[in-house]
């Protein structure tokens, strides 16, 4: 078991942010101490919400609160995700000097959620502090092709630009680039590795229409897997499965929120297996 400090959203309603990464590493049997970002009554699918951001001030409170009673001290990684505004980035940042500071090994692990489909859903501000301060802090980074594009600062056409993308923004700190619907072949999706060890691919069916919160619970499944001693290979098709599982699970149900409860037992023993693939 690890203990993880996770920055990331909290919504009352749905599963997205905190609300679709937390049963998933509670499940691979990790600790999860959830740091609020934001506080959202629903995410923003539903066509409003009420809410924003937690004060800069009060985030800082907090932080100092865990690690003045030490509770850093045997924390393995810490984990940021939807930060909803860039002072969140200074707060992260400070987190990860903590944390070093009491476990030197800790592990930086950054779902970079800036946006997708085309748009940035998050304010300009934010979006560059995070690419310009926070992912070059990273062990691990999560984004999707979108935001990798928004990383790189170009357009991505193939799979080998996203590897090459990817391998520039390895350059810039972070050990490990996971691409998210890096490309789209025949009805197939595929989730892009590249690290030391060079690029990987796992190719899954593609589903649609897929809930809201896939993103937070595969970065959530591939880190917990990860910190269970698993190779980032093996971490990202199990993450694969699982959340092939969680999708299938959702649309079965006719549910737009993702399936956690019904579909749980896909983040433990998924009932598809995928394999990852070099990339010539």
């Amino acid at each position: 078991m690890a203990k993880i400090l996770s920055l990331t959203s909290h919504v009352v309603y749905g599963h997205v942010g905190a609300q679709a990464g937390i049963l998933p590493l509670q499940r691979l049997g990790h600790e999860v101490w959830h740091l609020p970002t934001v506080l959202f009554s629903n995410h923003p699918g539903y066509g409003g919400y009420a809410g924003g951001p937690v004060a800069a001030e009060r985030l800082a409170e907090l932080l100092e609160g865990v690690a003045a009673r030490g509770f850093l001290d045997d924390c393995a990684a810490l984990h940021a995700g939807y930060l909803g505004a860039a002072a969140a980035v200074d707060t992260a940042l400070a987190a990860l000097t903590a944390l070093r500071q009491a476990n030197p090994g800790a592990l930086f692990f950054c779902d970079p959620v800036l946006g997708d489909e085309g748009r940035l859903y998050v304010p300009e501000d934010l979006a560059a502090a995070l690419r310009d301060s926070l992912v070059a802090q990273a062990d691990i980074v999560t984004p999707n092709r979108f935001e990798l594009e928004y990383l790189d600062g170009g357009p991505i056409g193939s799979l080998a630009e996203a590897a090459a993308a990817a391998n520039r923004l390895r350059q810039r700190g972070p050990r490990v680039v996971v691409c998210t619907g890096a490309a789209l072949r025949d009805g197939e999706l595929g989730s892009l590795v590249v690290d030391d060890a060079g690029a990987a691919v796992v190719w899954t069916p593609h589903q649609q229409p897929a809930p809201k919160g896939t993103g937070d619970a595969f970065a959530a499944i591939l880190l917990g897997r990860y910190l269970r001693g698993q190779d980032i290979r093996e971490a990202q098709a199990l993450a694969s499965a699982s959340l092939h599982g969680l999708i299938a699970a959702s649309n079965t149900a006719g549910s737009g929120e993702l399936a956690l409860i019904d579909g749980q037992d896909e983040i433990v023993e998924p009932s598809t297996e995928f394999v990852v693939e070099p990339l010539a």
